[in-house]
């Protein structure tokens, strides 16, 4: 699986991939022509996704970076659980010790 994250996630940030200051949908567009989910802890981007369509695959993590290895634990129980064909046509929320997933139509 390959990821998009938003500048305040731990792995491939929009920052190295020169995207420091793309607008939201920008970053969208980005990680779907890449082909990669998207990992965020900006409540924005439901909107986004789920009311207005845009991108594919996004992880909402809905929950304070106390440590990186709890971030990391709750990561790895949505990654294990989904394969990477359901993790592209949802939206998912991540909070401690549990998440949410909800299907949203690929973008034509």
């Amino acid at each position: 699986m390959r990821f998009l994250a938003d500048q305040d996630v731990y792995v491939m940030t929009a920052v190295q991939l020169g995207k420091s200051r793309a607008s939201d949908t920008e970053l969208l567009r980005a990680a779907e022509a890449e082909k990669r989910i998207f990992v965020t802890r900006d409540r924005d981007f439901g909107n986004l996704v789920v009311a207005q369509g845009l991108g594919t695959g996004v992880v909402y993590l809905r929950m304070l970076p106390s440590t990186q290895a709890v971030v990391h634990a709750e990561l790895e129980r949505v990654l294990t659980r989904y394969s990477e064909t359901e993790l592209f046509s949802a939206f998912i929320v991540v909070e401690r010790g549990r998440h949410r997933l909800r299907r949203v139509p690929k973008s034509e």
